[in-house]
């Protein structure tokens, strides 16, 4: 069964060497690296898994591009197909972030908007998102966003589903909402937000199948089928191992497809 990754990234130095990753390091036994990771290595973890499409995104922080927009585009340019791509910008600077996601967008082709409010240390409510917002609903693309604790040692308040999703929800119903990591230790709101908002979705990126919290199992069995995408969050976690335990979840055919793959074709447009 073909599968869309909703959440990962091709890395390169800058992300995957950098300090605030030290804890995930430390969970997940990956070891800084001295040369660039080759898209080659990405596209063969997602053939491991059966990832058909693997969203990649660049990463935009206070102090630099981890992951700048055009290296995310010639990632997806050399993966031969099974990388689409999902912009960051710059939230402190609003027209030119504004603009930048309209080039990711209509002149490279990217299929969404990812912003990680741990990095800005500002919640999804601040000002500075709400201009994007508005884009993101006249390009037609999700905004994806971190839900739940941070794995580095940032401040997790960031990540609350409530108040900050269902208020974001509140003031931009059209807005298509793709909340990624679950929302671990908040699980219960961030499903409760996504029955409440025809537009939000939760994607399971940073948890393997068999650390799902019981309630969003028990979710994805039943009315929220057409809410949950996969994801991994490579290359911390691969696609193959994030799905290792899939068959205990007890998905019936249908909850499978639409969780694998056809929710996210749905929500991305892919």
């Amino acid at each position: 069964m073909p599968v869309i990754d909703a959440w990962m990234q091709h890395p390169t130095l800058r992300h995957i060497n950098h300090d605030m990753l030290e804890s995930l390091r430390r969970w997940t036994g990956l070891e800084l690296v001295e040369q660039p990771p080759p898209v080659s290595t990405t596209v063969a973890a997602l053939a491991d898994a059966d990832v058909e499409i693997g969203l990649t995104c660049a990463w935009y922080g206070p102090q630099e591009a981890l992951i700048t927009n055009d290296e995310v585009a010639e990632f997806v340019a050399r993966s031969g197909g099974r990388l689409r791509g999902v912009a960051g910008v710059d939230i402190t600077r609003p027209m030119p972030a504004v603009r930048e996601l309209r080039r990711a967008v209509n002149d490279l082709g990217f299929v969404g908007l990812r912003l990680v409010p741990w990095l800005w240390q500002l919640p999804p409510t601040d000002r500075l998102y709400y201009p994007l917002y508005a884009a993101c609903v006249e390009l037609g693309i999700p905004f994806c966003t971190q839900v739940g604790h941070t794995g580095p040692l940032r401040p997790s308040e960031t990540g609350r589903p409530i108040p900050y999703i269902d208020q974001v929800a509140i003031d931009f119903p059209e807005l298509t909402i793709v909340c990624g990591h679950i929302g671990y230790p908040w699980t219960t709101e961030m499903i409760a937000v996504a029955d409440k908002h025809p537009n939000v979705h939760i994607d399971t990126s940073a948890y393997t199948a068999r650390r799902y919290p019981a309630e969003l199992v028990d979710y994805l069995r039943g009315r929220g089928r057409r809410k949950v995408l996969f994801g991994s969050n490579y290359p911390m976690i691969t696609p193959a191992r994030a799905l290792e335990h899939l068959a205990e979840l007890g998905l019936d055919d249908e909850a499978r497809e639409l969780f694998l793959a056809g929710n996210a074709r749905r929500v991305f447009r892919l």
